[in-house]
């Protein structure tokens, strides 16, 4: 049953799964390191998992990352300085040892006892009565209390109790947490006993309790009881797969229940990746300061974009933390995620992909499909047109590339119609070029099927051949750069390889995309926006939008056109995203940066910053009211004799003449961080990062510490 069962609970009717096909052999990678000893028994006690599962994950800020986190006050509550607060408490009590011995000598009189001689009878006063002693007694007591609640207050003794005393050792050794009543414990799944699986809700506890259930395996399950309750399939599947497979039910087409390794902190249940801590800086909001910064599917729906040089941390701190997540996510059944980057960027071992693709790599199991899997000339037309020229096209917003769309177009139809197939490179090259032997093949196969409406696009094609303006020889130069001797290989459409093809989103698949960067960057960057645009026409045509859709863009140069700009404004409401990173925003045309860091939600500005790419994150980022001390000292002119003696004495001991300080608070518009600090005040290692969640929750600029991940 589990077999028959997709991560989400869905039956795969198609039997097309890229997932399914066996997995492309890479170089030998290093094993990881065993939990126990060869032959050791693995242990049986679950109460590591238990303790993670019930760990309290309260709601909080976009970006705080929620496991363990204890919420702190949106206003910095006023601190005294330890040197202050200690002599403040020690000098009051020494003012009231000395109040209370003076009245206890008689140094201030007796009126103090004159209440309790009106209150207590004659016959109480009588030497060695009980009566006597105890009222006496209790007078001196509240008296003495008075004292010390006075010089309490104003010592305050409460902040020196809560910062040293008792609680202050509290909150540094936590108490053990109980474990919760059952009707709130996680590890019940009272969801799935309260629908009737009762059986199935007692294995699935009984898994958890004996330590073979993981964080992942409890996401998986938890995504298939989505489905159950979306109706997408029965409760009687559901409660098969689980007592037939127990925590390895509903298992990932691939059969992994893990990935080989991790190198970030992850929670699958909040699905959040922990990638740093905000800094304890005066910047940072005071209810984010040293609290760990987290992005999870909420936040990369708006899409992110990271913007840093070369060695600034944009790969290994960002791009493989969010890839090695969002794969988490796609054993889960959440997610399906491509990751494009250049061969040996480190973006994860080969086991951790279902499907890897090495342009230009004769050893690849994989291609890649040029025209992303549709049959459709028209949107072929569309895409393939964006990838060769789409940097070409007018920067301007509104600019575009239909002209080239409509020649390929004219193409495109008539070739398939006549070999039932689009043309592999070579053959689309020579088409493009205008040699006369291809064309005349398609007007003759079109004229012996009879498809006159597909003649008149020859016909307008082969009109336009030669005239000033025609982008034909352009897009055909473009098309070289594919059709050379170390992609001969790749983008075959005669159905002899195995291409992979963005339609396949609709499953939860982990494919990594290794792009020929050494020696053909312009192919790599062509590729790039192939991907880019297959990615953005594919997610706005799923069945499931459920399923969280990204892309994992490890260099965007040459990748930023305003048919992608249009392309990531759409992802948002299809349950996708996109991870983009840059080295400087140069690289992006200069009236498309004010569209594209719209465009995009969560926005990254790396240590290293030049001035001119910090301009356009401080104005992006705007302004807000602070407040502004301004502090004067105005010389003190003395008129008496006496007081010029005085100011020359002071003069004498400090070096300086005596000042009056004038202190002005006034409220001024400042820009939250300017392009001076984005490019000279971030320390090395960090960034400055705003966040956007789908649902509008947004965070201001906050400055985070990327290197560390761990509490």
């Amino acid at each position: 049953m589990a077999e028959a069962m997709d991560s989400d609970g869905t039956q795969d009717a198609r039997g097309t799964h890229a997932d399914r096909v066996p997995r492309p052999a890479g170089p030998p990678q290093v094993p990881p390191r065993p939990a126990q000893a060869p032959g050791t028994p693995p242990p049986t006690d679950g109460s590591a998992f238990l303790a993670w599962l019930r760990t309290p994950r309260p709601e909080a800020a976009p970006g705080v990352w929620r496991f363990g986190h204890l919420p702190r006050p949106e206003e910095e509550p006023e601190r005294i300085p330890a040197r202050q607060l200690i002599s403040g408490a020690l000098i009051a009590f020494l003012v009231g040892w000395l109040i209370w011995s003076l009245l206890w000598n008689g140094y201030l009189g007796g009126w103090w006892l004159l209440p309790l001689y009106a209150m207590i009878p004659d016959s109480w006063a009588e030497p060695h009565s009980f009566g006597s002693v105890v009222v006496v007694y209790a007078y001196y007591l509240a008296i003495a209390l008075g004292i010390m609640v006075g010089v309490g207050r104003l010592g305050r003794w409460n902040e020196v109790w809560r910062r040293y005393g008792v609680p202050a050792w509290r909150r540094a050794t936590p108490a053990a947490e109980r474990p919760p009543a059952p009707a709130e414990d996680p590890a019940q799944w009272n969801q799935v006993r309260a629908a009737g699986a009762a059986e199935a809700a007692d294995r699935l506890g009984a898994e958890a309790r004996s330590g073979r259930m993981r964080d992942v395996d409890h996401a998986r399950i938890s995504r298939a009881w989505q489905g159950v309750r979306s109706g997408r399939h029965s409760l009687a599947t559901f409660t098969g797969a689980v007592l037939k497979d127990g925590a390895a039910a509903c298992l990932h087409p691939s059969g992994d229940r893990d990935l080989p390794g991790r190198l970030a902190r992850h929670d699958l249940v909040t699905g959040q990746v922990r990638i740093g801590t905000t800094a304890d800086d005066p910047r940072n909001p005071y209810a984010y300061r040293g609290t760990g910064l987290a992005l999870g599917p909420e936040l990369l729906g708006t899409s992110l974009l990271a913007v840093g040089p070369a060695g600034s941390g944009k790969s290994g701190r960002v791009v493989r933390p969010l890839a090695e997540s969002l794969c988490l996510h796609a054993l889960a059944g959440r997610a399906a995620v491509v990751v494009v980057g250049a061969a040996g960027a480190g973006l994860g071992p080969v086991d951790a992909y279902d499907v890897v693709v090495r342009v230009g790599n004769p050893e690849s199991v994989y291609d890649l499909d040029l025209y992303g899997g549709t049959t459709d000339p028209d949107e072929a037309a569309a895409v393939l047109a964006e990838a060769l020229v789409g940097d070409l096209a007018d920067p301007h917003p509104g600019g575009d590339s239909r002209r080239s769309t409509t020649v390929l177009a004219q193409l495109l139809g008539p070739y398939r119609a006549v070999h039932g197939r689009f043309p592999s490179v070579p053959e689309l090259r020579r088409l493009l070029d205008g040699a006369p032997e291809p064309l005349r093949e398609l007007r003759k196969g079109l004229t012996d099927s009879g498809q006159d409406s597909l003649l008149r696009e020859l016909d307008a094609r082969e009109r336009q051949l030669g005239h000033p303006g025609d982008v034909g020889g352009v897009l055909a130069d473009r098309v070289a750069l594919l059709d050379r001797p170390a992609f001969a290989g790749f983008f075959d459409t005669s159905g002899q390889s195995r291409p992979f093809s963005l339609r396949a989103l609709d499953h939860p698949v982990r494919v990594r995309i290794d792009l020929p960067e050494r020696g053909h960057a312009d192919a790599s960057r062509m590729l790039a926006r192939l991907v880019l645009a297959q990615f953005a026409a594919s997610v706005s045509v799923r069945e499931d939008r459920s399923l969280f859709a990204c892309l994992v863009l490890d260099d965007a140069t040459g990748v930023i056109t305003p048919g992608a700009v249009r392309g990531i404004q759409r992802l948002r409401s299809a349950n996708a995203g996109a991870v983009l990173t840059l080295r400087t925003l140069d690289d992006v045309p200069r009236a498309l940066r004010s569209p594209v860091l719209g465009a995009i939600g969560c926005r990254m500005a790396l240590s290293g910053l030049t001035p001119w790419d910090g301009q356009d994150f401080a104005e992006v980022w705007g302004k807000e009211w602070t407040e502004a001390r301004d502090v004067t000292d105005r010389q003190i002119i003395a008129e008496t004799p006496a007081g010029k003696a005085v100011h020359m004495l002071r003069r004498v001991i400090t070096g300086n003449a005596p000042t009056a300080r004038a202190v002005t608070v006034r409220q001024v518009e400042r820009e939250r961080w300017s392009a001076s600090e984005l490019a000279h005040g971030v320390p090395p290692g960090h960034a400055v990062l705003s966040l956007t969640g789908v649902r509008g929750e947004h965070a201001p600029p906050l400055l985070v510490d990327l290197r560390d991940r761990h509490e």
